[in-house]
């Protein structure tokens, strides 16, 4: 056997193929495009590792693809109930006297909507939103981290804010992202934001995780952390049982709202 169609092309036809049927075989890609196993199995690994399909035994299956983030303003009203409920639920966990840290993104604002009556609070935070929510609450102290304004998302992020978080521990961080994937870890899809991302990761004794069950299972752009950055995942009910039933085989505690 041999290869007669360039390599790139090869894989980009193997993943139109793939969208199509949702599962490929090994064997069905050497008939296809006449190579050999070898060849079809190095296809295989490479997309994988591209995020553009998940490897299974004999062959790879399609990847549900997160589609691009909308402005923050314009995300209020998807999933409104869930994130309510995940909101609701997330932030028992946050007590009196602890130093929290609050993201960007719907989710995690839901997180700060029911901090009101807490005390001794201190919350950290690059989102310009939940800084106007907790601002001028009694028993709330509120730190802001400078940095550019990411008009879309509302969120203060690159080196400035990065060099900020280097001097800055707290007990948890609660983070949305755009996509989790067992094999891909959280992703989301812009670069800059996900650097600030991963420097907001490394300050917290906990990360806790807050996302619909739309963005199990999903994979966008940019890796941000592996699943195992994370101590707790807080979701709807209609999360994949097989998605959480895995979380939880790797010691992390999942939360249903």
């Amino acid at each position: 056997m041999s290869d007669f169609i360039p390599t790139p092309e090869r894989q980009k036809q193997i993943v139109s193929l793939l969208v199509r049927q949702g599962r490929l075989s090994v064997t069905e890609i050497m008939k296809q495009f006449s190579i050999s196993a070898a060849t079809a199995r190095r296809d295989l690994e490479m997309l994988a590792s591209q995020g553009k399909a998940q490897r299974v035994h004999g062959g790879v299956i399609a990847i549900d693809q997160a589609p691009p983030e909308l402005p923050i303003l314009d995300r209020e009203g998807e999933q409104s109930d869930e994130k309510t409920r995940i909101g609701r639920a997330a932030a028992e966990l946050i007590t009196d006297k602890e130093t929290v840290f609050l993201g960007s993104g719907t989710t995690v604002l839901e997180v700060a909507r029911n901090l009101r009556d807490r005390k001794n609070l201190t919350v950290i935070t690059n989102s310009l939103p939940v800084l106007n929510m907790l601002a001028g609450i009694k028993g709330i102290a509120v730190i802001s981290l400078g940095g550019m304004l990411r008009d879309s998302e509302l969120s203060f992020i690159g080196h400035l804010t990065e060099q900020a978080l280097a001097e800055i521990r707290v007990d948890k961080v609660f983070m949305g992202t755009r996509g989790l994937s067992l094999e891909h870890g959280l992703t989301n899809d812009y670069l800059e934001e996900t650097l600030t991302d991963r420097a907001i990761i490394k300050i917290g004794r906990e990360v806790i995780i807050v996302a619909d069950h739309t963005k199990v299972n999903r994979v966008s752009t940019v890796l941000l952390t592996s699943i195992k950055s994370i101590h707790v995942f807080v979701t709807d009910l209609q999360v994949d049982k097989k998605f959480v039933q895995a979380l939880k085989r790797q010691k992390i505690q999942v939360i249903k709202a």
